[in-house]
């Protein structure tokens, strides 16, 4: 059976602050801000060149505390870049770190190895993200 994960609830507590941080700061594509009534809002937003999207507003069900969400991961082909987009925008994050014998440790994996380097961020909230560089796919 094929299964393609394309959205994931993020729970916020502010729906515009989320909004500016998602759509404005980060760059993702707004697909749908649906808001039918002022007890219902969706928000959908794409990262670039994710098949994934990421929805929150208010009304959505499902009783998740804002900020729940945690782990994540953004899939990058490169890592630096992609930390120096971070910083740019001015969100604060951890900077690359790799493992060295199961402990992370500051700085790019030094082969630069698939699936080997990440950067931790959190939107407003709470909600925790990874940025993990993969250059060559496994699938």
């Amino acid at each position: 059976m094929d299964c393609r994960l394309e959205v994931v609830i993020v729970p916020v507590s502010d729906v515009e602050r989320a909004y500016a941080f998602y759509a404005g700061r980060l760059g993702f594509t707004v697909d749908s801000d649906f808001h039918p009534n002022e007890h219902f809002r969706a928000v959908q937003v794409t990262p670039p060149g994710s098949a994934c999207s990421i929805v929150f507003g208010t009304g959505l069900g499902g009783g998740a505390a804002p900020g729940s969400l945690h782990g994540c991961h953004l899939v990058v082909t490169d890592i630096e870049k992609a930390h120096a987009e971070l910083e740019a925008a001015g969100i604060e994050n951890s900077g690359p770190q790799h493992f060295v014998d199961g402990a992370q440790t500051p700085g790019v994996h030094p082969q630069h190895e698939d699936y080997g380097t990440f950067v931790y961020f959190s939107d407003p909230d709470g909600n925790s993200w990874a940025l993990q560089e993969v250059r060559t796919p496994k699938r």
